[in-house]
């Protein structure tokens, strides 16, 4: 992998400025921290951070959604595809290009609130099983960053089915009227199968959608999609390795100015997607932000630059999207499969991390968190002299935080056995000496941080849950 030895060897300019060579390995220069702590190759991305930052949102919405259907090959590129259907259609339907983009974004991140693998797969059915409960989630999610407002809206209603005129409104709520178009491209592309030529599959799947016609779906829409199905690039289109480049093809890829601020929150977003798949993950990742940023004040970080840390920590689990909550939740040993699959997980964070260029310094702190600098870690076994300094804090962040919260099968240690081990894997050579003596010496202020945010997270958490519960039980027991 050179092209990705040759970026991070271009940081090892800067820890030559912090780090002095020592025979037993790398010693911190302390009277270098406070001009060089913050890495001089940062400040041109930095200061881009320190006002606003240009985001192509087509990325943002794709990189979601294509972690997402990672979780199982039989879910394949399910988002994108409802993504593009629903796109198309909104244009046979003459909505405008702004209606449309938003449209997009739904379909793309539709089922984002199913959190298992069973879930995912029960929405492959073209029968709705369970039809209610992850649009709910995935909406209350959303909802929380203010950009995807609208399409938090259009979310929680894309199973909402029309029955001739009712589905207009659900609980005296009005339905928006797209998400109807994204519960037909959802259907549509539920019925496309692998195993014959997709050109073959449209009378059969256009007789379907037409018997449901008024009951499910809207006249209108069903209309619109049976004039679109007589185009046969749609279908090839739609079963393209590439529909994520043909979307981008023909959208017009909006970028959008967010501050730092934002992005932060648009993390968070990412952070409750990630942690939220399970009770015993609601907190993790808030843990590791707290404990990283705390870290990053004492090595020298500036404002702006604890900013990227703490968007690197809520991140930093991203590729966890991709595994089903059945494993996260599983409180037993792991099987062989189920820990490489578990392991995954820093893979996936870094593939997608990776084409955020405006955020590509805090992809790799985050990326590289279970990396060691003995070359031990996962998943390129990357040495001291490949690792910035942003991603060494972030690997002691998160051993530190797997120490000492609590975990469904172990209260969490307490300081004398977390210190114990991790002074061994300081002496393993795998954490970074400094950076775990800075832990030392401030243990209970770090600590202290570390409980207060995860417990804030886990009020989070249990709010989410309560709203969600009783949304769905508004919605579908009366």
């Amino acid at each position: 992998m050179p092209k990705r030895k040759i970026f991070l060897n271009a940081h090892f300019v800067f820890f030559m400025l912090i780090y002095e060579v020592h025979p037993n390995g790398w010693v911190w220069d302390q009277e270098r921290i406070p001009e060089f702590a913050a890495g001089s190759l940062l400040k041109e991305k930095t200061a881009m951070v320190a006002e606003k930052l240009r985001v192509h949102i087509f990325d943002m919405v794709t990189s979601i959604a294509r972690v997402v259907d990672m979780m199982s090959p039989a879910i394949g590129k399910h988002h994108m595809q409802v993504s593009y259907l629903a796109y198309q259609l909104a244009g046979e339907l003459n909505f405008s290009d702004e209606k449309k983009f938003e449209v997009f974004m739904a379909g793309a991140l539709h089922d984002v609130g199913a959190f298992s693998l069973e879930d995912r797969l029960d929405l492959l059915e073209f029968e709705d099983t369970k039809p209610g409960e992850h649009s709910m989630a995935g909406s209350l999610i959303l909802g929380s960053f203010k950009p995807f407002s609208v399409i938090a809206r259009l979310v929680k209603f894309h199973h909402v089915p029309w029955k001739n005129g009712k589905g207009a409104f659900q609980n005296e709520e009005p339905v928006p009227v797209r998400s109807h178009i994204i519960h037909l491209a959802d259907r549509v592309a539920v019925k496309i199968s692998k195993k014959e030529p997709v050109l073959s599959q449209v009378r059969g799947i256009c007789h379907a959608i037409s018997e449901l016609k008024g009951e499910v779906f809207v006249p209108g829409h069903v209309e619109a999609f049976l004039n679109m199905a007589k185009r046969e690039y749609i279908w090839l289109d739609v079963i393209s390795d590439s529909i994520e480049a043909v979307l981008k093809r023909a959208i017009i890829n909006r970028t959008n100015e967010l501050t730092i601020e934002e992005m932060v929150e648009f993390s968070r977003l990412i952070c409750r997607l990630i942690d939220f798949k399970s009770k015993f993950t609601a907190a993790h990742s808030s843990g590791v932000a707290s404990v990283a940023i705390e870290l990053s004040k004492l090595a020298g970080f500036s404002k702006n630059e604890r900013k990227l840390i703490e968007i690197a920590a809520y991140l930093h689990d991203l590729g966890k999207l991709a595994i089903p909550s059945e494993i996260l939740e599983k409180q037993d040993k792991l099987t062989d499969n189920e820990r490489f699959i578990m392991r995954s997980h820093v893979y996936h964070t870094y593939a997608v991390l990776e084409s955020f260029e405006m955020l590509r310094v805090a992809g790799y702190w985050g990326a590289l968190h279970q990396e060691r600098l003995n070359g031990t870690g996962y998943p390129f076994g990357l040495k001291s002299d490949e690792l910035p300094l942003g991603s060494r804090i972030m690997a002691v962040a998160d051993v530190f935080t797997a120490l000492t919260e609590d975990r469904p099968y172990r209260k969490g240690m307490d300081p004398k056995n977390a210190i114990t081990v991790l002074e061994s894997m300081v002496g393993a050579g795998e954490l970074d000496g400094a950076l775990v003596d800075m832990v030392f010496k401030n243990y209970d202020e770090i600590n202290g941080i570390r409980d207060s945010a995860q417990k804030e997270a886990m009020r989070n958490y249990n709010a989410f849950r309560k709203i969600l519960n009783r949304d769905v039980k508004k919605t579908f027991e009366g």
